[in-house]
């Protein structure tokens, strides 16, 4: 009998990538955890399999809401769980701060706490953020998993507390939770409040002529280390299926460091338009920023033999040319 597993955030980017992986790498059959009001547009093309019933089912539930868990744990019964579901906006968090915690501290608790009183065992990837290294001095890089936590964000907060609430279920209750620190991934599907993203459906909307050639961007000077999503769905996957440990920790990332300017720069060259002007706004700027992202993942890779294959060039391609479709399919779209 094939296995089965359970994604929260489904319809999140890195959640639809994790499904398509799943899809073609695995006979497993994948449960969606997904709220009532959510977009479904990373998924549209799971139709098929969602509608026949074939391989992917569908449970309405919220991380706030102990009793629709404990009622999608107990229809799906899991071997693996890949808990991916957050307030995820570090700049949102400024000013939803409490919102951010009850949902990333509380919620993943109430996850565990349905897993671990569902009388399964699965083997549980709770997904924190390298958002808990914080402010990292330079001297100090690359960060390794037990560098000290320095938080620059409600959101860095909550994901501290996510981090630690799954290595408690681990030690205390003998489950097989582990924990991992992904630093910054993207490509098509990233949601466009995140910098490189906002970036490129910017650029997608001046090229069609929707906005004047102004290029609005936050801090241009953090140092990131940027990761394919499909990279970091197939270390995922990995990470539960290889010697899975519980309680283990990890960091994971990419191989390509350049400041957030840099990327922009990159994007741009990548336009048709050679035009466009680039301006600092004020409200894109957080109080306080994790400025230096740049991951020791020596621990993770020699675990389960991963590297990362995508390189930075065709990421940043695929994520341009994913807003230029978007655009050019007459939605209307907000500019943030």
């Amino acid at each position: 009998m094939a296995s089965s597993c359970l994604i929260t955030g489904f319809t999140g980017m890195v959640g639809s990538h994790l499904a398509d992986h799943l899809l073609e790498h695995t006979d497993w059959h994948i449960h969606g955890l997904l709220r009532w009001n959510d977009d479904l547009s990373n998924v549209d093309h799971l139709v098929p399999e969602i509608d026949c019933g074939n391989r992917i089912d569908l449970h309405y539930a919220d991380l706030n809401d102990l009793a629709s868990l404990q009622h999608a744990i107990r229809s799906a019964r899991p071997d693996y769980v890949f808990h991916l579901a957050a307030q995820s906006y570090p700049k949102t968090s400024f000013d939803a701060p409490l919102e951010t915690l009850q949902t990333n501290i509380l919620g993943t608790a109430n996850l565990l706490e349905a897993i671990r009183h569902s009388g399964l065992s699965p083997v549980v990837h709770v997904c924190a953020s390298s958002e808990v290294f914080g402010r990292v001095p330079r001297e100090l890089l690359p960060i390794h998993e037990d560098r000290p936590f320095h938080p620059a964000s409600p959101y860095a907060i909550s994901k501290v507390g996510t981090d630690l609430v799954g290595r408690f279920y681990a030690e205390a209750y003998g489950m097989c939770v582990m924990t991992t620190r992904m630093f910054t991934h993207t490509g098509p599907r990233r949601g466009d409040v995140f910098a490189e993203s906002t970036f490129a459906k910017q650029i997608a909307l001046i090229e069609e002529g929707r906005i004047p050639p102004i290029l609005r961007t936050g801090n241009l000077d953090s140092l990131r280390t940027w990761s394919d999503v499909r990279d970091a769905v197939r270390a995922y996957h990995l990470l539960v299926t290889v010697d899975p440990t519980p309680g283990a920790y990890y960091n994971i990332g990419g191989s390509f460091s350049c400041t957030v300017g840099d990327m922009l720069e990159h994007l741009l060259q990548l336009s048709t338009r050679d035009d466009i002007e680039v301006m600092t706004d004020p409200e894109r700027l957080r109080p306080v920023d994790a400025d230096l992202q740049v991951p020791d993942t020596t621990k993770f890779t020699a675990h389960t033999g991963w590297r990362p294959q995508i390189p930075f060039e065709r990421t940043m391609q695929d994520l341009l040319d994913y807003w230029r479709e978007r655009v050019r399919s007459g939605r209307q779209f907000l500019v943030r």
